[in-house]
């Protein structure tokens, strides 16, 4: 037989083995975004910005937040990092599958009583194409928490049985308030190891298949609302020869008031393709124990984007991102027990 023959299909051979290694992956992302949206411009506002797919649907979504220095940059904060089915609507009504082959991401952005000139919010939506995966489902739950100032207002959304986790988002209401905020947004496991939801998913775990959100509040408000989002894939679909693996990075800090830190994770190797990814401030540890608050009630978030492995945002249009970075701020006082966390999910369909 001739040499090149051979090696092809011993080629062929190792590729189609039953439960042997998955050499293919057609999982691609493209990057959208439309850039920044100044504001807010009053104390106790917000703003909603969003990024759309003009190809393929949103596996993630990430937002960004420019907030200038001194202690204005203290006012400015996450509210929301979101699926939506087109860039206004917002899921926030009766539990479950609330959207399919969603194409739009929101970012919201709230003050609180301070403001700086340089506050702005810059949406990204990550969208996928994937031979396998041509369809997805959006998962939401949502609780009445923390309505107690200074506590964990947690919330776990979980993907439908024989679907597979792809991203996920966060939201807090009423966004008016000031003090509210969403300080965490992470991949996590519905069972009893992770205490359902209460504690992430680890470096180098697969297949997570829930999604948490947490807000925290300055002070108490029996308004208060947390929503949790887990993209998943659509119904239907055999996703057993799917892999998504999770990288995580826990750093400490920030610990002096008024500043901010980025932390920032990368897919391995043969991990598969950056698929999304999140973020939180908290009180370290939350991979092996139930999520803390941060050191400070302060204490915020201000991005859980896509990156550069040195923590830069990617741009418009970008095919090659495979690091997520958490960007983390204190409020005006120290916090010496504050961490931040950073999750990538990297995705190998195996077709």
């Amino acid at each position: 037989m001739d040499l090149r023959k051979a090696l092809l299909i011993g080629a062929l051979i190792t590729i189609a083995v039953p439960g042997g290694t998955a050499y293919a992956n057609s999982a691609a992302v493209t990057v959208q975004t439309p850039g920044a949206t100044l504001g807010p411009t009053a104390i106790d506002s917000s703003i909603s910005t969003s990024a759309s797919c003009t190809s393929g649907l949103v596996s993630a979504g990430g937002i960004d937040q420019a907030t200038g220095t001194g202690t204005g940059s203290n006012g400015n904060h996450v509210l929301g990092t979101e699926p939506s089915p087109d860039g206004t609507t917002e899921y926030t009504g009766t539990t479950g599958v609330v959207g399919t082959d969603l194409t739009h991401w929101i970012a919201k952005g709230g003050s609180g009583g301070q403001l700086n000139s340089a506050f702005s919010t810059t949406p990204y939506a990550l969208c996928l194409t994937s031979s396998l995966i041509n369809h997805t489902q959006v998962v939401m739950n949502k609780a009445n928490t923390p309505t107690t100032a200074t506590t964990v207002g947690l919330v776990t959304a979980s993907c439908p049985s024989g679907t597979a986790l792809l991203g996920g988002g966060a939201l807090v209401t009423p966004g008016n308030t000031g003090n509210l905020k969403a300080i965490a947004s992470f991949p996590t496991f519905n069972d009893s190891a992770h205490d359902f939801g209460k504690k992430a998913a680890a470096d180098g775990d697969t297949n997570p298949d829930s999604w948490t959100a947490v807000g925290w509040d300055n002070s108490t408000n029996a308004s208060n609302e947390t929503y949790a989002y887990a993209i998943c894939s659509g119904s239907g679909i055999n996703v057993s020869g799917v892999t998504v693996k999770v990288r995580f990075a826990e750093a400490s800090g920030p610990s002096t008031g008024s500043t901010g830190q980025t932390t920032t994770v990368s897919c391995g190797s043969g991990d598969g393709t950056l698929v999304s990814g999140g973020a939180a401030i908290s009180g370290g540890s939350v991979t092996s124990t139930d999520f803390t608050g941060p050191g400070s009630a302060g204490d915020h978030l201000n991005g859980s984007y896509p990156s550069d492995s040195s923590g830069n945002p990617v741009g418009n249009g970008t095919t090659s991102a495979a690091s997520w970075t958490a960007y983390t701020h204190t409020g005006g006082m120290g916090s010496s027990s504050t961490h931040s966390d950073a999750w990538a999910l990297c995705a190998n369909d195996g077709v």
